[in-house]
């Protein structure tokens, strides 16, 4: 026999289990290990909100699918994006690519891994869940958000347990988890199991992923007191206003590719009020490699614009694939003349008008007004929500 007070259970001593004294039971802590390892970082019987965070009604795009976000789920994804146990050396977690305190980025062109740097810059994780485009990388080779988890993981460079190169592979990665004690009570705490499975790893991840979001921005003010984006934002300065126009509305080109009204077209790939990536979207016409060798023209995806920088203007690290890209004057500057390099046969049909790489020939009070509406897109709370922190004390 036992009783259940809260989330302690009583158990009877083996010796004298048909007795009715209660000092024979003894209180077992299922969550034990957990307290142990994370302290008040970590409360199973009061956890964060991730599962039913306020989202703006205007925000329509959800990549969710079938792995809703869970609060225990998430914890449980909080847990294993920052455990370093996760890498071959444990030195390595998913945090170390991808830091809250970049919009989780990484102000390095290439980031760290077990053996080696990564190939490409590593992605901002915002606002992940609020986009069309299901397939991530920035050469989209993982299906969903599911799928790109673990591939890190098995990746030689990255986080080592590829299974090749004298390296262990996953179902390794799977006994050093099964051993750890918070692990045996975080699965069954999330899945009523404390069986492991790279198919629970991925959708814990996915979820705490899908849950980081910024909507406490200077536009997410302004949007919410308007009908559409198209209006004037009342609590925008005429620059910022102007800025949004551009960045909104399409440009009108010549025969050969000049731009001779309207804006930018930046919507045409990053639509407003998610600024996620079109799915469409060919190659932006970066197409040069972190390690100088060949060329690269198979990047077509990107993160959301929200927080590319802080309020302050301070990057989150630098942008594109290879990470040449370090101001936004420099991003809007890419965009304004666009050439045709030889060899990029993949290049998105909407910076190529009439054939030609667009020109936008941009004065400076225009670069100037955009740069300012793309500021707007940048909020604060994504930087220091408890919830999206490292959980293991320092």
């Amino acid at each position: 026999m036992y009783k259940k007070a809260s989330l302690l259970f009583l158990v009877a001593i083996a010796y004298s289990c048909s007795s009715d004294d209660s000092s024979n039971y003894v209180e077992i802590d299922p969550y034990a290990a957990i307290t142990a390892t994370f302290g008040g970082n970590i409360n199973p019987e009061s956890l964060y909100n991730y599962a039913n965070q306020t989202i703006p009604g205007y925000i329509t795009k959800d990549n969710t699918a079938a792995n809703s976000i869970t609060n225990k789920g998430a914890t449980l994804g909080r847990v294993l994006f920052y455990d370093k146990n996760l890498s071959s050396n444990n030195t390595i977690s998913c945090s170390s690519c991808h830091q809250q305190a970049n919009a989780f980025g990484d102000t390095n062109i290439a980031s760290t891994g077990v053996n080696g740097t990564t190939g490409r810059h590593s992605m901002r994780l915002i606002n992940t869940r609020f986009a069309n485009e299901t397939r991530f990388f920035w050469d989209e080779r993982a299906v969903n958000l599911e799928t790109q988890t673990t591939m890190p993981i098995k990746d030689h460079g990255e986080m080592g347990f590829s299974g090749t190169n004298g390296d262990q592979n996953f179902n390794d990665l799977i006994t050093k988890l099964s051993n750890i004690g918070y692990y045996k009570e975080l699965f069954m705490f999330a899945y009523g199991s404390e069986e492991i499975t790279e198919n629970k790893i991925q959708l814990a991840l996915a979820q705490f992923v899908r849950s980081i979001q910024s909507f406490d921005s200077k536009y997410d003010i302004g949007r919410a007191q308007v009908a559409n984006d198209g209006q004037p934002f009342p609590n925008f300065t005429t620059q910022e206003n102007q800025g949004k126009n551009l960045f909104l509305s399409p440009p009108v080109f010549d025969a050969t590719g000049n731009r001779t009204s309207g804006g930018l077209g930046c919507a045409g790939c990053h639509a407003a009020p998610e600024f996620d990536i079109n799915p469409l979207s060919g190659n932006n016409g970066i197409i040069g490699t972190i390690n100088g060798n060949g060329i690269d023209i198979t990047n077509t995806r990107a993160p959301s614009l929200r927080d590319l920088v802080k309020t302050d203007g301070t990057p989150n690290g630098p942008m594109m694939h290879t990470g040449v890209i370090t101001t936004l004057q420099a991003a809007v500057g890419h965009y304004g003349t666009i050439n045709l390099a030889p060899g990029n046969t993949n290049l998105d049909v909407k910076l190529r008008p009439n054939g030609f790489g667009q020109q936008l020939h941009l004065n400076a009070q225009e670069v100037n007004a955009v740069i300012a509406f793309l500021r707007t897109l940048s909020g604060t709370n994504v930087y220091t929500d408890v919830k999206w922190s490292n959980p293991f004390p320092n």
